[in-house]
C-alpha cells in the first residue's frame, strides 16, 4: 500500500510539472520579456548596462492602429479555390488549403475622389522629377476606356464626366493600370509615414495590393466554401433584389440598380465589413498570373511575384460580367499596363501584431475589431472612409 501511495504521489508531481511546462510554453506564464518577475538588470530600457545586454523589454510606443478607411481582416486557414463547378473547364484554381496572416484592407475599392488626391499630388510635387507628360500617360486614369472597351457604344457621357464630375466622386476609379495601382500604394505609404515620422511615431508597414490568396480569404468573409461573398448559392435575395452589381439576365444591366458602376459602399458588406468584393469593378491583385499557381506557391501566405510575367491576376468580376466571374474562386488576368473601364483596385496593409505570439486568439479579436468598425460606421450614418456617404446612399442595401 505504501508503495502504491508513493507511486501515485510521484505521478501527481510529474503531471503537475508537465502542466506547468505546457502552460509556460503557451505563453500563459510570464517570462523575462515583459513579466514583472523577470530580470531587468537595472536598465532594461537602455539596452546595455555595465557591459551586459539588458534589452529584455520591447521598445515603448509601438501600437498598430487601423488605417483610415480600412478594416482588420483576421488570420485563418481555408480551402482556396473554386467553390462550385468550373464552367469554363479551365481547371486553374483547384482546391487547396492555405493559411493567411492577418492584414488590413480598404473597406471599398479606391474611389475617384481618393485617387484624385494622388494625381493632384503628383502634378503639384513631382512634375520636375517625373514630368507632366509621364504622369498623364502612366498614372492619370484613361477616361477613353469608356469608348475603347466596347464597340458601337455611346460612352461619351461616361468619358466626359466619370472621373472628374462630383456625381461620381464616391464611385470606384477605373482606367488605372496595375502599374499605376502599385505606384498609388507607394505614394500612399510615403504620405502616411512622412506624417508619422514628423509626429515622432514609428514607421508603419506599407500599403500594397493584396495577394490573390488574401483577396479570396477576405472576399469569403469567414464563410468556408462560399460561392459568393454573401454565401450560397444565389445572386438575389428572397425579395428578388440582386446582391451585387453585375450583368444579370441577358444584358439587363439596369436590373441590379446601376447600369454601369455603383458607389463604393453600395449593397451590403460581407462579414468582414468589405463592400463590393463581388461585382462593381474587378480588382487588381499583386500576383503574377500562372495556370499552375497552386503547384508553385507555398501554402502559407501564397504570393506569386514575378516581374517577368506581364499577366497580373484580376479578381471579383465587374458591372459588365456574368455571375460566374463574381464567384470567390474564379480567377483570370489582364496585362499589367492595360487600362479598363471595369478594373479598379483596393489596398491592404500587413498587420504586424497579427504575426506575433501576443496575438494568439487574435482571429476572434480581429473579427470583433472589424465588426466594431462597421458598428461605428452605422452609428455615424456614414461609411468608414470620408467622402463616401452613408450606406443609405446606395440603391440596394
Amino acid at each position: 500500500m505504501k508503495y502504491n501511495q508513493f507511486t501515485m504521489n510521484a505521478t501527481r508531481v510529474v503531471m503537475v510539472a508537465a502542466v506547468v511546462l505546457l502552460v509556460q510554453s503557451c505563453g500563459f506564464v510570464k517570462s523575462k520579456f515583459g513579466g514583472k518577475g523577470g530580470k531587468t538588470g537595472g536598465g532594461g530600457d537602455v539596452g546595455l548596462t555595465n557591459g551586459e545586454i539588458t534589452a529584455d523589454k520591447g521598445r515603448k510606443g509601438w501600437k498598430q492602429t487601423t488605417p483610415y478607411g480600412m478594416v482588420l481582416i483576421p488570420s485563418g486557414s481555408f480551402i482556396m479555390g473554386q467553390a462550385d463547378e468550373d464552367v469554363a473547364a479551365t481547371q486553374i484554381n483547384m482546391n487547396r488549403r492555405v493559411t493567411i496572416s492577418s492584414f488590413y484592407m480598404d473597406d471599398t475599392e479606391v474611389t475617384n475622389h481618393e485617387y484624385r488626391q494622388y494625381v493632384n499630388a503628383l502634378l503639384t510635387d513631382s512634375v520636375s522629377t517625373i514630368g507632366e507628360e509621364e504622369i498623364m500617360a502612366r498614372f492619370y486614369p484613361d477616361t477613353a476606356v469608356w469608348k475603347n472597351d466596347f464597340t458601337y457604344h455611346n460612352g461619351d457621357p461616361m468619358l466626359e464626366y466619370y472621373y472628374s464630375h462630383p456625381a461620381f466622386d464616391t464611385y470606384p476609379v477605373v482606367g488605372v493600370s496595375w502599374q499605376a495601382a502599385q505606384h498609388f500604394c507607394q505614394w500612399r505609404t510615403n504620405t502616411y509615414n512622412d506624417f508619422r515620422t514628423k509626429e515622432g511615431q514609428f514607421v508603419s508597414p506599407r500599403f500594397r495590393l493584396p495577394s490573390e490568396a488574401e483577396w479570396e480569404w477576405a472576399a469569403r468573409g469567414g464563410k468556408q466554401g462560399a460561392k459568393y461573398p454573401w454565401g450560397n448559392p444565389y445572386v438575389a435575395n428572397g425579395k428578388g433584389c440582386y446582391l451585387a452589381n453585375f450583368k444579370p439576365q441577358r444584358g439587363n444591366f439596369d436590373a441590379d440598380g446601376y447600369p454601369y458602376t455603383a458607389p463604393g459602399n453600395a449593397y451590403n458588406a460581407n462579414e468582414y465589413g468589405l463592400y463590393n468584393m463581388a461585382g462593381n469593378v474587378a480588382e487588381w491583385c499583386r500576383d503574377a498570373y500562372a495556370d499552375n499557381s497552386n503547384a508553385i506557391v507555398w501554402d502559407m501566405n501564397p504570393d506569386n511575384q514575378n516581374a517577368d510575367e506581364p499577366r497580373k491576376v484580376v479578381r471579383g468580376g465587374s458591372w459588365k460580367d456574368i455571375a460566374y466571374y463574381l464567384e470567390t474562386g474564379t480567377r483570370y488576368y489582364e496585362i499589367e499596363d492595360a487600362k479598363r473601364s471595369y478594373i479598379g483596385f483596393r489596398s491592404v496593409m500587413d498587420n504586424l501584431e497579427g504575426r506575433t505570439a501576443s496575438a494568439r486568439g487574435g482571429r476572434s479579436s480581429a473579427t470583433r475589431s472589424s465588426k466594431s468598425s462597421k458598428s461605428k460606421s452605422k452609428a455615424s450614418g456614414s461609411s468608414s472612409r470620408g467622402g463616401r456617404g452613408g450606406r443609405g446612399s446606395s440603391k440596394r442595401a
